[in-house]
């Protein structure tokens, strides 16, 4: 149960957090060393912008990750809450900052929600921001359970869907798919820094979409490289290699000799036959995982009904990639759709006072 919760840290990631955790009733407390994004927050409905007079059921650590080992201990030494998560994109580093320096580890445990924006500070949060999203725990061999309970309920609070790692493990991964993803994109958008004239012109959306990330807060991702290094430096061993070998291929090319070309052209298929396939484990996996709720709307003939459906089913966890629709014998659409067990509840009584037909499968309809 977390009825109260203190998010250290207001900017977008801890004041979107706040900002669903007040949407489900919590008692949000909010702390930040700029004062001004504390009151940013409170402004924005996150919560009040004070420390709370007695312990919290939970406080979630949301500063960068050589951050949170000092700031969780001073908030354990203040008997702030008692239990402690963080937001941290690398767990190993922190995981032993704490285990080192916290008075009480055993009362925390790591956390990553999987969803973020190129935009940082509170006013780039958004309560939704978690909808649908992996939210990852990595509880150590010193984890009590209270702090795992009441850190997977915050998560489906806001509407992810917890998992649990290893921070070995985790950080492995996410080097992989996040961190040098970022370290790519802010080369490609290096180089069009130098580009000639032309190159606002001739930016397009497969540009866009490859920089995006590129605009994130150097600092904080200064940080996160650092603290997750040997893993980055592995994977980016690998995208060396791949290049070594892709910029000899466009040498052999552009020059005139065709003796070969075949060879290179057949290293440049390889290289993007590999991207493709590897582009396709970016989807969500097909099928509800566990810990979902599979709930069944009956979608009427007004134009646009299912944009409106899946707007409204977003907040509590529901999204696109994890939809189906199918026709049944009388003609009338049916349209599943997964949330975390913990919304569906709240998701069923909202869609069926906003009028939605609406039931789990295999419970009574409710609505009209």
């Amino acid at each position: 149960m977390v009825d109260t919760l203190l998010v250290i840290g207001t900017g977008l990631i801890g004041t979107s957090v706040a900002l669903a955790a007040r949407r489900a009733g919590v008692a949000v407390f909010l702390a930040d060393r700029d004062a001004t994004a504390a009151r940013v927050a409170e402004a924005l409905g996150a919560g009040l912008a004070e420390l709370p007079r007695q312990p919290v059921d939970l406080a979630l650590v949301a500063v960068p990750p050589a951050q949170i080992g000092p700031v969780l201990r001073d908030a354990q030494a203040r008997h702030s809450a008692r239990s402690y998560t963080d937001v941290a994109g690398v767990k190993g580093r922190p995981e032993r900052d704490v285990l080192r320096l916290a008075p009480d580890p055993a009362s925390y445990v790591g956390g990553h929600p999987m969803a973020g924006r190129e935009r940082s500070g509170p006013l780039a949060a958004s309560v939704d921001l978690f909808a649908g999203r992996t939210w990852v725990l990595t509880p150590n061999e010193r984890t009590e359970a209270a702090a795992l309970e009441r850190a997977t309920t915050l998560a489906e609070i806001c509407g992810a869907m917890p998992v649990r790692l290893d921070s070995g493990a985790h950080d492995t991964v996410v080097a992989l798919t996040s961190h040098v993803p970022h370290l790519m994109a802010s080369l490609t958008a290096a180089r069009l820094r130098e580009g000639p004239a032309a190159t606002e012109t001739l930016a397009g959306q497969g540009v866009r979409d490859v920089t995006r990330i590129a605009a994130g807060d150097p600092a904080l991702w200064t940080d996160i490289v650092r603290s997750n290094a040997p893993a980055v430096a592995a994977v980016l061993r690998d995208v060396r290699d791949d290049l070594t070998r892709l910029l000899a291929a466009a040498d052999v090319l552009a020059g005139d000799d065709p003796d070969g070309h075949a060879e290179a052209q057949h290293m440049v298929t390889d290289l993007l036959e590999r991207g493709a396939a590897g582009a396709s484990r970016t989807r969500p996996p097909s099928g509800p995982p566990s810990r979902l709720t599979r709930i069944r709307v009956v979608l009427d003939r007004h134009p646009g009904s299912l944009s409106r459906l899946l707007q409204a089913v977003a907040p509590h966890g529901g999204h696109p990639d994890r939809a189906s629709a199918a026709l049944d014998r009388d003609g009338v659409l049916l349209v599943d759709f997964d949330v975390p067990a913990a919304a569906a509840g709240a998701a069923v009584a909202e869609l069926a006072g906003a009028g939605w037909e609406v039931a789990r499968p295999g419970l009574a309809a409710a609505g009209h």
